[in-house]
């Protein structure tokens, strides 16, 4: 348990007055004192003979006996006696009575007396100086710990902005080079990059330039690269933060640090402010219980102040990013605030080409190197699953000891990427083995055989991530738009396996329950939301997000009962037709779904030419037949 500072030095102060206790205690521990005597006492004791030696020390008298037998330590006893002051002590005790004869055998001895200053001077430092030596240290440390404290409060209310400076030299700076890709995006903000070099230029013209700019797209496409090359194109300070660091637990420390940041960034101008992951603080104010959290709507309002505030010669202009743009508060998106809005889209076939060019620059490439091939084997990546694919090929060719990086590195990377790394210590029993071939190769059957359905690139029933075995298929175009028929050859390619255990073995395994998931979930959409069933172009069901629950998203029925019966029957339908399809797909080209398998379970792996090669003999041999 980690200790308070102040509790912490108080235990320390508490400690170091035990130990001077502990010093104290040794230093006046009273040892076995002398018994005390009268000086009558000690005529008595001459004259008995008993008293071997006495010291005289001012008027402190010591005595010394002669030895005791019965003294089981054989040292001699002693005590002390007290004389009158300016007294001679033989003549003293002759006054008293003592024998002269037994007092000449008496050794009498005398001793000047010397105080030490340590007598007096130890007491004075233990007792006087040394504790308030302790009590200054013990307010000396609290007063440092209660300063420390109070500008940890001033500073609780500043920006936690990161701060990249325009300099020219900086080999971080990043431009549009560096962000391949996004053409349109890039048009938009070359004008926002010509206002921070020349604003007089727009002035003069009487123009406003957009004063906040906001970049929509999902994740990973490039919208914080993008802001950051705006900054490094303009040569201009760029002040970096995340929505989340605006917002704390005391009220008001939000909207502080949004006016340190604007304040900041004025006196920076020409400057750029970047917020990341805008819809932190930006949601749509009053939509969560008791009207939203306080706190994070002082801090939005404070931005949208703020940036309504600026003047137009200010040169200081926000960008901000977020993949939620359809949550944000109306008020952000109003002209005059965030007026641009830019949205950035997956890369296409030859974005991602140029994508994987600039992230394997600096890795040392095998001559055969194809990046078409690489690119059009990922359609849907984004910018940031292309640069994890090449670090994984990277990684791949380290750990085999490879001195380049070659084409199969990058092709194992993508499917690492998309499904996981291969379970090589996940062994399939011979039965298991068999089965899932068979339900690999009815996939692959199932998707060649009808129109609409995207080329098989690979089989494989090598465990990858939660998968037992897979069917890779890529799109050979990138289509924006689908339709009902290219849905439902998806819907019957997923019923493929399941159609293919059933005619093998008489039943069907849990392996299908994946497909049946995807394929139910489609056939929902296709019914619900699409209007590509007989109920119509309607469209079923308000979606509403439950901000309060976060991720939550709740659907509010517009339809009766009776509706919703059609509705399932529709559903129930479309995957009973499609269910219908691939069983007669897998038992009309039973040989071929064999062939298929029986390659599987030999080779556990199939490429798309092999495979070609495969159903184009298969067809032949069906031509011959007929």
């Amino acid at each position: 348990m980690k200790l308070h500072p102040l509790l912490k030095n108080f235990v320390f102060v508490v400690l170091i007055l035990f130990v001077v206790g502990g010093v104290f205690s040794l230093l006046y521990l009273p040892s076995e004192k002398p018994s005390q005597i009268s000086i009558s006492q000690l005529v008595n004791d001459i004259n008995a003979d008993k008293v071997k030696k006495i010291d005289v020390s001012g008027d402190t008298v010591k005595i010394t006996y002669t030895d005791d037998p019965s003294n089981p330590s054989g040292q001699a006893k002693t005590a002390n006696s007290m004389k009158e002051s300016n007294s001679v002590l033989p003549d003293l005790l002759t006054n008293l009575g003592v024998d002269k004869t037994k007092l000449q055998k008496v050794e009498i001895s005398a001793a000047a007396v010397q105080e030490s200053v340590w007598s007096w001077l130890l007491p004075a430092l233990l007792y006087g100086i040394l504790p308030l030596v302790l009590i200054s240290f013990f307010l000396w440390t609290m007063l440092k710990q209660a300063k420390t404290g109070a500008g940890q409060v001033f500073d609780f209310t500043r920006s936690r902005a990161k701060i990249f400076g325009a300099d020219p030299n900086n080999k971080e700076k990043i431009t549009f080079k560096d962000a391949a890709g996004l053409k349109e995006a890039k048009e938009e903000l070359t004008e926002i990059v010509d206002f921070l070099k020349f604003p007089k230029k727009y002035l003069a013209m009487g123009a406003k330039i957009p004063r906040g700019v906001l970049l929509l797209g999902s994740s990973g496409v490039g919208k914080t690269l993008l802001a950051r090359a705006v900054a490094g194109e303009a040569n201009v300070p760029f002040f970096s933060i995340s929505g989340s660091e605006f917002v704390e637990m005391f009220v008001g420390v939000g909207s502080a640090r949004v006016r340190d940041l604007f304040a900041t960034a004025k006196k920076a101008a020409p400057s750029i402010i970047f917020i990341d992951e805008l819809d932190a603080i930006g949601r749509h104010r009053g939509a969560g219980i008791g009207g939203g959290h306080d706190e994070r709507e002082q801090t939005l309002n404070m931005i949208l102040v703020e940036m309504d505030g600026f003047q137009k010669e200010s040169g200081v202009i926000v960008m901000a990013a977020t993949n939620r743009g359809d949550i944000l508060d109306p008020a952000l998106l109003r002209p005059g605030r965030f007026d641009r809005k830019i949205i950035l889209d997956p890369p296409d076939v030859h974005d991602r080409e140029e994508i994987l060019k600039i992230h394997s620059k600096e890795k040392p490439l095998a001559p055969n190197i194809n990046f078409k091939e690489i690119s059009e084997r990922t359609p849907g990546f984004s910018g940031a699953d292309l640069a994890n694919v090449a670090n994984e090929a990277a990684l791949l060719a380290a750990r085999e000891n490879k001195t380049e990086v070659f084409q199969t590195d990058f092709l194992e990377a993508i499917e690492k990427v998309l499904l996981g790394p291969e379970r090589k210590s996940h062994l399939l029993s011979k039965k298991e083995k068999e089965i899932a071939a068979y339900h690999e190769a009815g996939h692959a059957l199932v998707s060649s055989s009808i129109p609409g359905t995207d080329p098989v690139r690979k089989i494989s029933i090598i465990s990858r991530g939660m998968a037992g075995g897979y069917t890779l298929q890529v799109q050979s175009e990138e289509n924006k738009m689908r339709t009902k028929t290219q849905f439902l050859a998806t819907i019957a390619t997923l019923m493929g396996g399941m159609a293919a255990e059933r005619l093998m073995f008489g039943e069907m395994t849990t392996g299908a329950s994946n497909d049946l998931e995807k394929a139910s979930h489609l056939a929902r959409k296709i019914v619900k939301e699409w209007g590509m069933s007989s109920l119509g172009p309607i469209s079923f069901g308000d979606k509403e997000e439950m901000v309060f629950l976060g991720k939550e998203i709740s659907e509010q029925r517009n339809y009766s009962e009776a509706v919703a019966t059609k509705i399932d029957k529709e559903i129930e339908g479309i995957l009973r037709g499609a269910e219908k399809k691939a069983a007669e797909i897998v038992a009309r080209k039973k040989d071929m779904l064999e062939k298929i398998a029986k390659t599987l379970i030999e080779k556990e792996t199939i490429e798309r030419e092999e495979f070609e090669k495969i159903m184009g003999n298969g067809k032949k041999k069906v031509e011959n037949k007929k």
